[in-house]
């Protein structure tokens, strides 16, 4: 009988994991601590893939060497290689996008690529984007590559490359339209992520639940004062 495992660090993706394991008749097995991520452990299990949707440190060579590692990223790979993706794509006003199923490699989002699944994000939190996202992998990603067993091909495109975002860069820019501005708060707007801000007197107001309604932009506001 055929094993699957899925390492994954974010609640959505823990609960959609959680309900797929239920209906797999105990062939799929969850980690969402780094530390289980060895070949100790996955020797004894023996999974046929190891499916990483949002997992948050990087994965080791003798893992990726010794198993098919099969990573989700959220751009039309080769376009958006890197981190922050959702952030980067709304930074840039795209709204369409795809989600890439690709095999880990030793370069960062290079892999071989097994199927993508397109994605809208012009509207919602980023935890709700994750959230449908999560349900794409989950209902159709992993099921369509476990039993078409489908070959990877490799990325064909001109490389785009992100970086990934650090903590300052959430201080909301001067000059955005209200479109963007929206853009801003909500791409942050999700578990782990720090929350749009600026600095007012002593202390900052963070910004979350943005909504345009009737032509609006509104958002709850936090102040914490430093």
């Amino acid at each position: 009988m055929e094993r699957y495992l899925i390492a994954t660090t974010k609640s959505w993706n823990i609960e959609k994991a959680k309900k797929l394991k239920e209906q797999s008749e105990d062939r799929i097995f969850i980690i969402n601590d780094k530390e289980q991520l060895n070949l100790e452990y996955l020797n004894k299990i023996q999974p046929k893939y190891i499916f990483f949707p949002h997992w948050s440190w990087i994965i080791p060579k003798d893992v990726y060497e010794n198993y098919e590692c099969i990573v989700f990223h959220m751009t039309d790979l080769p376009f958006g290689r890197g981190g922050s993706p959702l952030q980067n794509l709304l930074v840039r006003g795209i709204y369409k996008t795809k989600v890439s199923a690709l095999r880990v490699c030793k370069g960062i989002d290079e892999g071989d690529i097994y199927l993508k699944k397109p994605i809208d994000i012009s509207e919602g939190s980023a935890e709700e984007i994750f959230t449908r996202i999560s349900s794409v992998i989950f209902d159709e990603m992993i099921p369509e590559i476990v039993s078409k067993e489908i070959k990877p091909v490799p990325q064909e495109g001109d490389v785009v490359t992100f970086s990934r975002r650090k903590p300052e860069q959430s201080l909301i820019p001067d000059g955005l339209n209200q479109r963007q501005l929206y853009d801003y708060i909500r791409m942050l707007d999700g578990e782990g992520y720090p929350k749009a801000f600026t600095m007012v007197g002593n202390g900052r107001m963070e910004y979350s639940n943005a909504r345009i309604i009737n032509d609006k932009l509104v958002a709850y506001v936090e102040y914490i004062e430093d």
